[in-house]
C-alpha cells in the first residue's frame, strides 16, 4: 500500500540505499520491478530456512533438509588438479564428525578457515559412500555470526543475471535490512488502533519486518495473519464501495409487466417444472430489473443446473418491454449452440432470434446488423463480435455474458456502450463453482445468484479411476460404448500450449487411438491449432461425423454433445479438481448413462489421489470447489481471475485463506454498518489508505 507522496523515504529510489548503485538499481528494476525502498520492503521471501536450532553431529541424518552446526575445522586439504580440484575438510563438535567439500573459491577458503576457531556452519547434509557430507556450507566465525544465526533466514527469488552481478538471495536480504534501517518510524499504519487491539494484530511496521526476519514460526504466522487480513479487508471494502457507488449512480431501465413473450414461453414452451433454485434466481433478477438501477448479477450454476433457461426468461422480460437482448459467448461453436438451443425453445413463438459470428460472409453480417439496428431482432446471439462498433442495437435492454472469465473487463464494458440512453442490464453466467463467500470477495461489485439445485431426473455420471494395469479393461469398455453408437472424449494434459513434450504426447495419443479403434473416425483439438480448424473439429464431433475426440482442456468449456457418454482423462493427477469437474461436465448431457474415467499415472502422489477420490465420490461442483481449495493450498482457483480488478495480494491467497476471507468480509460489513461514510476520527487510517488505493487503481468502478 504505497504512499510515495507522503514525504517519507518509502518512495525513495533504491540508489539511495548503501550498496545499491546505479547498475544494481537498474538490475532490480528490470529483473524484479523493484524501484523504491517500499518496493523492496514489500518483496517478501518465498521461503525461510530455520536457523534457530544447533544440531549435534551425532544426530545428523540425510533426511534433514538443512542443518546448523557449531564446532571446529579438524583438517583441511586440497585434492585433485584442474577442473577436478576441490577442498575437503572435516568438522567436529565433539559428538561426531562431518565432511565438508568446496569446488569453488578454494584459495579463499584455504586462506580464511582456521583450525583453532569456533564456527557456525549451515548446509544440506548428503550421504556419499556412507559418509555424511555438506557441500559449499555457509560458514561464519561463531563470535561474529550475523543476525541470521538463531532466526529464520529468508530466501528470495532472484534471476541468473542478478546472481552474476552479486545480487543473490543473501545480498538481497542485506539490502532489505538496510532499507528497514532507512525508513524506521516512517511506515504508515493502515488499520485503526482498535482493530489491532481488538483482534490481536501486529502493527504494520512490525509485521513487515517479521515477514523478512522472523525470530520464530509463531512470529511469522502472526505477521502473515496481520497482512492477510489487511489485504482481504481492503479488497472487500473497495468492492463494497464500488458496488454502492454503482447502485447510486448507475440508472437502469425499469422493465414493465411480464407480457406475451415471457408468458407464452413460460406457459407453453417450458416442458418441465423449474427448480426451486431457478425460481429463486428469477425473483432476484425481477427485483433488479424493476428497481430503477442497472442489474449487474453473476449467475453461478454447476453444469446442467439450468442457467440457459434462466437467461432466456430474463431476456424475454426485456423483449416484453419493447427492448432487445443479446447473449455473448466466448467461441463460435458455443454461440451456435446457444442459438440452436434458444430457437428450439422458442419454436412457434413470435420472438425473433438471430446469430452473428465472425466467420459469416460479409453480406450475411450486413443483413443481420441492419435488422438488429432496425429493431427487427429481439435476441442477438454472438461472439465478441457483438462489441464491434458496427453492431448497433435499436434499444439494447439486457446483455447476457456466458463464461465471463473468458472475457476481459474492457470487452464487457463495451456492451454498456451499446445503449447511450441507459446502460443495459447485465447478467453474467459462470459454470465454474466458487464458494459463495469467495465469490462475493472476488466479484464483490456484482450481486451473486447461485443455482445450487439440479433438475430432477438427471442420471449422475459414474466416475472411476484406472491405473496403468487397467488399460486393457478401459479399451474394452470404450469399444463397447462405441459399438452402441456413443461418442468418447479422450483428454490429455497440455498444461502450457507451448510445451512440446505435452504436444508430442497428445499427438502420439491421437495416433495410438486411431490404431486401437480403426473402425471409427477420430478427431483432435488443441490450443496450437488455428481457431477455424479447432471449430471445424468440434463441429464434426457435435454432428457425429467423428466418434472419438482426442483433445486438451480447450474442450473444458465447449459444445453440448448429448451423444457423448464417456470422458477419459489421461494423467488425471496433473489436473486440479475444478478442471476435472469442468471436463467431466462435457458428458452426461443426454438421457443415457455417462461415465468419466480418470487414468492415473504411476507417479501420482497422495494429494493427487485425494483429488481423484473426491471426483469419484461427488458430482457436486460447489463441494468439489471447496475440496479443491482445501487440497491445493497455494495458487489461484482455475478460471476465476477477474480481469481488471487489481487485487494486489502479496500474502493472502483466496483459494487457501477461506477463513480469513470470511472474517474480512464480516469485518467490512460491520464497519460500513457502524460508519457508512468512514467519517469517524478513529477510522482515519482506513480513509487515508482507501484514498491511496482508489487513486492507484484503474477506474473500473463503473464496470461490472
Amino acid at each position: 500500500m504505497a504512499r510515495p507522496g507522503d514525504g517519507t523515504l518509502l518512495g525513495s529510489d533504491l540508489t539511495y540505499l548503501s550498496g545499491i548503485g546505479e547498475r544494481r538499481a537498474h538490475l532490480l528494476a528490470s529483473e524484479l520491478s523493484l524501484r523504491t525502498l517500499e518496493d523492496l520492503i514489500l518483496y517478501f521471501p518465498y521461503k525461510y530456512l530455520d536457523r534457530t536450532q544447533i544440531y549435534p553431529i551425532s544426530q545428523l541424518s540425510t533426511g534433514l533438509a538443512y542443518v546448523q552446526l557449531r564446532g571446529r575445522i579438524v583438517s583441511l586439504e586440497q585434492e585433485g588438479q584442474g577442473h577436478r580440484k576441490r577442498l575437503r575438510g572435516y568438522f567436529s563438535d565433539g559428538t561426531g564428525m562431518v565432511e565438508l567439500v568446496w569446488f569453488n573459491s578454494i584459495s579463499y577458503w584455504t586462506r580464511t578457515l582456521r583450525q583453532d576457531t569456533d564456527y557456525i556452519l549451515f548446509g544440506q547434509p548428503k550421504a556419499f559412500k556412507g559418509v555424511i557430507s555438506i557441500t559449499h556450507p555457509d560458514i561464519e566465525v561463531a563470535s561474529k555470526a550475523g543476525e541470521s544465526v538463531g532466526s529464520f533466514f529468508p530466501l528470495y527469488h532472484t534471476s541468473e543475471r542478478m546472481k552474476r552481478s552479486g545480487m543473490d538471495s543473501k545480498a538481497l536480504s542485506g539490502a532489505v535490512r538496510r532499507a528497514f534501517d532507512r525508513v524506521q518510524g516512517q511506515i504508515p499504519e493502515t488499520l485503526p488502533g482498535y482493530f489491532l487491539s481488538q483482534y490481536g494484530l501486529m502493527p504494520r511496521a512490525q509485521a513487515l519486518y517479521a515477514m523478512h526476519f522472523p525470530t520464530d514460526s509463531a512470529q511469522l504466522e502472526a505477521a502473515q495473519r496481520r497482512l492477510k487480513l489487511e489485504e482481504l479487508f481492503y479488497l472487500r471494502l473497495r468492492m463494497r464501495l464500488i458496488h454502492a457507488e454503482r447502485q447510486a449512480e448507475s440508472g437502469g431501465f425499469v422493465l414493465g409487466p411480464l407480457g406475451d413473450h415471457f408468458m407464452t414461453f413460460y406457459e407453453q414452451g417450458l416442458t418441465f417444472e423449474l427448480t426451486g433454485a431457478q425460481k429463486r434466481v428469477l425473483r432476484e433478477i425481477r427485483e433488479d430489473v424493476t428497481s430503477g438501477h442497472q442489474m449487474n448479477r453473476l449467475l453461478q450454476g454447476d453444469v446442467g443446473s439450468g442457467k440457459t433457461v434462466v437467461a432466456l426468461l430474463a431476456m424475454l422480460q426485456a423483449v416484453d418491454s419493447g427492448m432487445q437482448a443479446c447473449m455473448m459467448a466466448p467461441t463460435e461453436i458455443l454461440a451456435q449452440q446457444h442459438y440452436n438451443t434458444l430457437t428450439r425453445m422458442l419454436r412457434g413463438q413470435k420472438t425473433s432470434v438471430a446469430l452473428l459470428t465472425g466467420s459469416m460472409r460479409k453480406r450475411e453480417k450486413e443483413q443481420i446488423t441492419a435488422r438488429v439496428e432496425a429493431g427487427e431482432v429481439d435476441i442477438l446471439v454472438g461472439t465478441h463480435i457483438l462489441i464491434e462498433d458496427y453492431v448497433r442495437f435499436h434499444a439494447l435492454g439486457m446483455a447476457v455474458i456466458d463464461e465471463q472469465h473468458r472475457f476481459g473487463v474492457y470487452q464487457r464494458s463495451r456492451l454498456w456502450e451499446k445503449n447511450p440512453a441507459l446502460h443495459p442490464h447485465i447478467l453474467i453466467m459462470s459454470a465454474t463453482p466458487i464458494p459463495r463467500t469467495l465469490a462475493m470477495t472476488m466479484y464483490g461489485d456484482l450481486d451473486v445468484s447461485v443455482l445450487d439445485e439440479l433438475p430432477p431426473g438427471r442420471t449422475p455420471i459414474k466416475t472411476s479411476f484406472a491405473l496403468e494395469k487397467d488399460v486393457v479393461e478401459v479399451r474394452k469398455f470404450l469399444h463397447m460404448q462405441l459399438r452402441e453408437g456413443r461418442q468418447v472424449y479422450i483428454v490429455y494434459p497440455l498444461i502450457e500450449e507451448s510445451e512440446k513434450s505435452d504436444l508430442k504426447s497428445l499427438e502420439e495419443g491421437y495416433d495410438e487411438t486411431r490404431s486401437i479403434f480403426p473402425s471409427y473416425q477420430v478427431g483432435m483439438v488443441h490450443g496450437k491449432m488455428k481457431a477455424a480448424d479447432k471449430e471445424e473439429e468440434m463441429r464434426k464431433f457435435a454432428a457425429g461425423e467423428t466418434q472419438i475426440l482426442v483433445a486438451t482442456t480447450v474442450i473444458e468449456v465447449g459444445v453440448d454433445v448429448p451423444n457423448a457418454t464417456v470422458m477419459v482423462i489421461t494423467a488425471a493427477e496433473r489436473f486440479g479438481l475444478s478442471q476435472l469437474h469442468q471436463l467431466r461436465g462435457r458428458v452426461g448431457r443426454g438421457d443415457k448413462q455417462s461415465y468419466c474415467i480418470l487414468r492415473v499415472g504411476p507417479k501420482a502422489g497422495a494429494t493427487s489421489m485425494k483429488r481423484i477420490q473426491v471426483m469419484c465420490d461427488s458430482t457436486d461442483g460447489f463441494y468439489i470447489a471447496e475440496q479443491d481449495m482445501a487440497l491445493r493450498g497455494y495458487g489461484e482457483l482455475e478460471g476465476t481471475q477477474q480481469s481488471g480488478t487489481a487485487m494486489n495480494l502479496r500474502v493472502a491467497d483466496l483459494s487457501r485463506d477461506v477463513t480469513a476471507v470470511t472474517f474480512a468480509a464480516r469485518l467490512v460489513d460491520w464497519l460500513l454498518k457502524d460508519d457508512p461514510t468512514l467519517s469517524k476520527e478513529i477510522n482515519t487510517p482506513i480513509r487515508t489508505t482507501l484514498a491511496e488505493l482508489m487513486t492507484d487503481a484503474p477506474d473500473w468502478g463503473q464496470i461490472s
